[in-house]
């Protein structure tokens, strides 16, 4: 063999080893694509939820070769400071779990690109519910991997040492029962004003029962100091004077133990989570929890309820992987182990969470009053300029129409700086 060919003979096999080298399978850690993805507590216990996503990452790693999954487990706390940061600088997750006011919100800038090729085998076997607010010109942002629903819960044995027999579902009803429960020391109706409170939780609820909305039809100014508006905080603001409604509440941000319906000082409150029946029946006794449907209003019957969703960012340099991971965790399979998991509810329509709760009937019946709420892009700014407004409110330092023009003054200039 000659020297020239000697040179390309060695030239052949080196670039031949760099070549098996370098496609040396999926086990090389240098082929891998990571698809980072930032979760928050639907799984209330830590250790579970730590246990769950790990459960995840094995088996999504091992259905989809070449590519390893890191679920970052992230606290409610500063949530939406966080997701900012992290969509705005280039530097946050692949994939993150949103609401549909998040998702609202990130779509209409751009932070967060559309999933429909994720769901292209999906799509038409979700809850209306759950899928319509995650869309935005016509494209969805979202892919839907739970349910919340909420809806009423009952002390029995408060109502019954009242005198009442059928637990109150409507506004008339919630009336005509609170003085009793009154005379007996007890309040009626747990509620949570704290700041921090999601009014998805509290007010807006009550303001939709009364056939009012948070924003006008084009979204560009709000409406929830309509007629409809002062009804509703009217309503809460009587109780709350006439001691129906606890001192607590002032303090309460979304919580059962602890707070006053926990702590059996009142009859009735809200349920988001069917582990809260089963932390009652323990509590109480399960013979005195009730159940109950959403609370029916002068206008309607409705609770809300939404989906949590996971959403791409829009910088994700593993697009077709975070793909991949969405499809995944929308199929029956995840659906249900999430749902037994969290204690949420599926967000398809072909998908029924199974569970061994004597209470999973009533949250699920629930399902048909839920009203995913009026994602807008300033929605969560508009809390925090709301919920001091009807503490004031509450407190009588305001009247209930003072409180809400007021904050819809400060609200439609925020709207109108944004247009």
């Amino acid at each position: 063999m000659t020297a020239g060919r000697k040179l390309a003979a060695a030239s052949l096999a080196l670039f031949t080893l760099t070549a098996l080298l370098a496609g040396c399978g999926d086990g090389s850690s240098a082929e891998l694509k990571t698809v980072t993805v930032w979760m928050y507590p639907v799984i209330t216990d830590p250790e579970a939820s730590s246990a769950y996503w790990k459960h995840i990452e094995r088996d999504f790693e091992k259905a989809t070769p070449g590519v390893r999954l890191t679920v970052e487990q992230q606290p409610w706390e500063s949530r939406d400071q966080k997701i900012a940061t992290g969509l705005g600088s280039g530097e946050g997750p692949d994939v993150v779990l949103l609401t549909p006011d998040q998702i609202s919100q990130w779509s209409a800038s751009g932070a967060i690109s559309p999933v429909d090729g994720a769901l292209k085998d999906s799509a038409g076997k979700f809850l209306p519910a759950a899928l319509d607010v995650m869309k935005h010109d016509g494209e969805i942002y979202g892919a839907p991997i739970y349910m919340t629903v909420t809806t009423t819960i009952y002390n029995k044995r408060l109502l019954n040492a009242a005198g009442v027999t059928t637990p109150p579902a409507t506004w008339d009803e919630i009336k005509a029962a609170a003085p009793k429960l009154k005379k007996n020391g007890v309040a009626l109706l747990d509620y949570s004003a704290d700041n921090e409170a999601t009014l998805n939780l509290n007010f807006y609820p009550l303001l939709w029962q009364a056939g009012g909305s948070v924003f006008s039809e084009n979204g560009r100014t709000v409406a929830f100091n309509s007629p409809e508006g002062v009804e509703a905080l009217t309503f809460l603001t009587d109780l709350y004077k006439a001691g129906s409604v606890p001192e607590s509440s002032m303090t309460n941000s979304n919580f059962l133990d602890g707070q006053a319906l926990g702590k059996q000082q009142a009859a009735m409150g809200y349920s988001v989570v069917l582990a809260d029946a089963d932390w009652a029946a323990e509590s109480w006794g399960a013979g005195n929890v009730v159940v109950g449907t959403p609370l029916g209003g002068p206008a309607r019957e409705v609770a809300f309820g939404i989906p949590g969703a996971l959403s791409v960012n829009a910088q994700s340099e593993n697009r077709a992987s975070a793909d991949k991971f969405l499809a995944f965790m929308t199929q029956p399979e995840q659906i249900k182990s999430l749902g037994r998991a969290s204690g949420y509810f599926s967000p398809r329509a072909d998908v029924i969470v199974p569970s061994d709760s004597p209470f999973t009937k009533q949250y699920q019946a629930a399902l048909a009053n839920v009203y995913p709420g009026e994602p807008h892009p300033a929605a969560r700014r508009l809390m925090l300029l709301l919920a001091p407004e009807i503490q004031a409110a509450l407190t009588g330092r305001k009247s209930p129409k003072e409180a809400l023009d007021s904050a819809a003054r400060t609200a439609d200039d925020l709207l109108a700086r944004e247009r």
